[in-house]
């Protein structure tokens, strides 16, 4: 089996929002996504799984620093990553202008989550969105092509509106790992606990906070929509399907006021599959629309 088989399986197999993205796009393209969410998702692997299975941080570190390895190897001439799914990450590099610094970012992201997670504002968590979520839309923006520079800041705000919507999605589950992405000031203002949140309690005083974690979210939503480069709508189509799914997500969450303490909540696959239709069905008659007028 190809690293390309691994990597299309790995998108499958994870339910990934990202897979009904990735089926609008022609194969070249397709292909570089795969070979970026691969890498992501294998990255995360060595914090999550490793702690699953009892890695020490110091061996967990050293693999992210064979990764980082890696990625140096996929810009220098002549080199010749290691990995399999790295050795694919440089086909990409090659054939689109991926940026260095967001793959690196990426990987400082993840070993963040190797420290004890903590974040006292919102302003202090930003910078973990940045690297974990907007650095990867920065990788992505680069595969589906652009011409306005503003896609930039769409990526990064889009980035950040998705990962604060993982944020609220597994709350009880992150707690219960060790890891609180929630803003400690936040907690405080409305009076609950990281033992709630670890122990799964529900109350008004945990809907009030998550409503105001989503009104966070939406104002990045609305943030990625108003720097959206209306010249690039129709390349740019994947990631309107990505915000669109989250963005779902987020009311579903909404609509069940914030029960993700008893389980995750997810969009049904026929939703998503809903969704990337009509995005696609959308960009092409926007195409054709201004066809015609020209």
């Amino acid at each position: 089996m190809s690293v390309l088989d691994v990597a299309a399986r790995l998108t499958r197999r994870s339910r990934s929002n990202f897979y009904y993205a990735f089926l609008t796009l022609p194969k070249p393209r397709r292909e570089a996504l795969y070979a970026v969410y691969a890498f992501c998702r294998l990255v995360d692997d060595v914090v999550d799984l490793g702690a699953e299975r009892g890695v020490d941080r110091e061996a967990q570190r050293a693999e992210l620093g064979r990764w980082r390895g890696d990625v140096a190897r996929c810009y220098a001439p002549g080199g010749a990553p290691g990995h399999p799914v790295a050795q694919r990450l440089q086909a990409a590099v090659r054939a689109f202008a991926i940026p260095r610094d967001a793959l690196e970012a990426i990987i400082d992201g993840v070993e963040m989550d190797l420290e004890r997670v903590e974040y006292e504002t919102a302003e202090a968590l930003y910078p973990y969105c940045y690297r974990v979520a907007g650095a990867v839309g920065l990788c992505c923006i680069e595969i589906f092509g652009y011409t306005d520079p503003r896609a930039r800041a769409y990526a990064v705000h889009l980035g950040t509106a998705l990962q604060l919507t993982n944020i609220i999605r597994d709350v009880g589950a992150d707690a219960s790992a060790g890891r609180v992405y929630l803003p400690r000031e936040d907690l405080r203002a409305w009076g609950v606990t990281v033992d709630d949140l670890r122990a799964g309690r529900y109350s008004d005083r945990f809907v009030r906070l998550m409503a105001h974690q989503a009104e966070r979210a939406r104002r990045f939503y609305a943030a990625a929509a108003a720097s959206f480069p209306r010249a690039d709508a129709r390349s740019l189509v994947p990631a309107e399907i990505m915000g669109r799914i989250y963005f779902a997500l987020l009311e579903e969450i909404e609509a069940r006021r914030f029960r993700v303490l008893e389980g995750r909540i997810t969009v049904p696959a026929r939703r998503k599959l809903a969704i990337a239709v009509r995005c696609w069905a959308g960009a092409r008659r926007r195409a054709a629309a201004g066809a015609a007028r020209a």
